[in-house]
């Protein structure tokens, strides 16, 4: 077949799939040129799932009828501007959309309408126009009433008619309305200071006034958007190396997910899907959570527009970074460092799955109708216990009654004994042991409620951080192997792992290059004992491929300290003294990360006394 020219509606309909791909994507650029164009409010309404109308309307400065013809022609723009020698610069984009392609794209597979009115610039009203476009054909600019000072409103009715086959693709209008709200929320998670709205076939679904610029009005978006408890379990960070800023909030380990939905990632304001930075993301938590859980996070990187390529993708949700190392390293090290500052501190969603555990289920006789105070807690009313769930109300608490429940009598001060000393134990952050029951759990006062400590895995915790402490200040101690082993990759892996071969000799991995595609392993770390020393190098092999770090040896490493922790650490079953109990608790509140144990779960739970008194209709 010779070679020929693709007609102009072909070649925007192909642009078109690459940068429409459902309705959310057309929502994204349209949001992002809102944006752009300087918008303090982005309104958006979706009927039929976006497939039957869109409408994104800002108060951004505006379009004149000379822009509009320009604004739906392929790559026209008005956010690069050429140099001195008529240029343009492509590395260093400070826009969201750049490539011209959005509204034409949209304009040749639906029927697009774009109105605005350019903001003036001598105070009064300027004339607003408007342009329509239809399966790529382009009308004429046309006068047109326009409610604000300024801004654009741009509807599009019937996406992907003029390409029927991509409709068979489309998902439910429910998932394609869902997909619009997550898109819609990431950019107001970028951009706190604009107020949003969605309306999905005419509902109001989101409501985002905007917020004051800077930390605390992201956190207030961040909170509105990802619900109150992140507000009240995320760790704030900002931490900045070598020209690239880390900042947001991440969850504490405990506040965690079964999937990875709950994570935000924004570069330069650009909310991004990269494989980088959720590996890295992933690896800063891996101290800390099962590999089945996933935390909850929002990070804001910010470096110079010149070491980050935005241009690598047509829809731009992929980045590349000049040097990927420095801001994998960042993220890693800033999440930890944050993490270690959070010290013992648990999430409040702990206390609230333990009073969860609280609710009565037998109070469900008929005419039980829970008090707006205590919904699922008790069966008190105003007027006192409904007489229909009064013999369900008798129930025995499991090890209340038990040997294993022991208090600590001597605590309890004698009639003629001396003052107190004038700091009570009960003021310190996990309180004063009183009692332990079943010889697991530690329960101690503090001054506005009760902790309850599984001895275990809090005591598990704390060998572990010792250990993991020692292993860096000491190095990791070498086993030398009898035969040194030959592994055998592909000759770019091999390049790669050799070229790491003093940051493993410091994990206690000691090899060198042997030829073309191999590596000789001499020794090996002694804390894995008999090995399998080709599956290790080459998971090592693939680590560096995708992260750039041998993540697969320290992850192997800090399993055995876990492994070893947990068997040297106290056994449920045995009994603690008084002095024992409250210095595993002062160790605990000097410990980081001692607020969950190495699989990630609660080491103990806090219960406040205002949550105790309701359970006992007392509020």
């Amino acid at each position: 077949m010779p070679i020929h020219r693709l007609p102009p509606e072909t070649v925007n309909r192909i642009a078109a799939g690459e940068v429409v791909e459902r309705p959310a994507s057309a929502v994204k650029e349209l949001v992002e040129n809102a944006l752009d164009a300087g918008a303090s409010r982005v309104e958006v309404q979706a009927d039929g799932g976006g497939l039957t109308r869109i409408l994104v309307a800002d108060d951004g400065q505006g379009l004149t009828a000379d822009e509009l013809p320009l604004a739906v022609e392929r790559h026209a723009t008005s956010k690069l501007a050429p140099d001195d020698a008529g240029d343009y610069d492509l590395l260093h984009i400070s826009t969201l959309g750049f490539r011209g392609e959005a509204l034409p794209s949209i304009g040749s597979v639906a029927r697009l309408s774009i109105s605005s009115r350019a903001r003036s610039t001598n105070g009064g009203h300027a004339d607003a126009h408007a342009i329509f476009v239809e399966g790529g054909a382009v009308g004429t600019v046309s006068p047109a009433a326009f409610p604000d000072p300024h801004g654009a409103r741009v509807e599009v009715r019937d996406l992907f008619y003029a390409t029927p086959a991509r409709l068979k693709f489309m998902k439910s209008e429910r998932a394609e309305a869902m997909a619009i709200a997550e898109e819609l929320k990431r950019q107001a998670m970028a951009h706190e200071a604009v107020s949003f709205a969605l309306d999905v076939d005419g509902r109001r679904t989101l409501r985002l006034p905007a917020e004051t610029k800077g930390p605390e009005g992201r956190l207030a978006r961040l909170s509105a958007i990802m619900g109150r408890e992140f507000s009240e379990n995320a760790i704030a960070l900002d931490h900045e190396r070598e020209g690239v800023r880390l900042s947001g909030f991440a969850g504490l380990p405990t506040y965690n997910r079964g999937n990875a939905a709950h994570q935000y990632l924004f570069v330069n304001g650009r909310p991004v899907r990269d494989r980088l930075l959720q590996g890295a993301l992933r690896a800063a938590y891996a101290d800390f959570l099962a590999r089945d859980r996933h935390p909850l996070a929002a990070l804001y990187i910010e470096l110079d527009t010149a070491y980050v390529d935005v241009n690598v993708h047509p829809a731009k949700a992929e980045v590349r970074f000049r040097d990927p190392g420095l801001v994998r390293g960042l993220i890693i090290g800033g999440l930890r460092h944050a993490l270690a500052a959070a010290g013992h501190r648990a999430s409040t969603t702990v206390a609230t799955a333990a009073l969860g555990g609280f609710r009565p289920e037998g109070f469900r006789g008929a005419g039980y109708q829970p008090p707006p105070s205590a919904v699922g807690y008790s069966a008190w009313h105003q007027g006192g216990w409904q007489p229909q769930a009064m013999a369900a109300a008798v129930q025995s608490i499991p090890g209340l009654t038990e040997v294993s429940a022991r208090a600590e009598p001597q605590w309890d001060l004698a009639e003629d004994a001396a003052p107190a000393p004038v700091f009570d134990p009960v003021d310190y952050p996990l309180g004063a042991a009183r009692a332990q029951v079943h010889e697991t759990y530690i329960v101690a006062q503090t001054r506005d409620g009760v902790v309850i400590v599984d001895q275990h895995a809090a005591h598990e915790r704390l060998v572990y951080e010792r250990m993991k402490g020692e292993m860096a200040e000491g190095g990791v101690t070498r086993q030398a192997l009898l035969l040194p082993e030959v592994v055998e990759l592909d000759p770019a892996e091999a390049e790669r792992v050799a070229a790491k071969a003093e940051e493993l000799a410091a994990l206690g991995l000691l090899l060198e290059p042997f030829g073309m595609g191999a590596v000789l392993v001499r020794e090996t770390p002694a804390l894995l004992g008999e090995t399998d020393v080709q599956g290790l190098v080459r998971d090592i092999a693939d680590d560096l491929a995708e992260n750039g770090q041998a993540l697969a040896l320290k992850e192997r490493l800090e399993e055995v300290c876990s492994t070893m922790a947990c068997h040297g650490s106290v056994r449920a079953g045995r009994r603690l003294t008084a002095p024992e109990m409250n210095a595993l608790l002062r160790q605990m509140e000097a410990t980081p990360h001692s607020g969950q144990c190495n699989h990630g779960r609660p080491t103990y739970v806090e219960l406040k006394l205002a949550d105790i008194e309701r359970l006992f209709g007392r509020r």
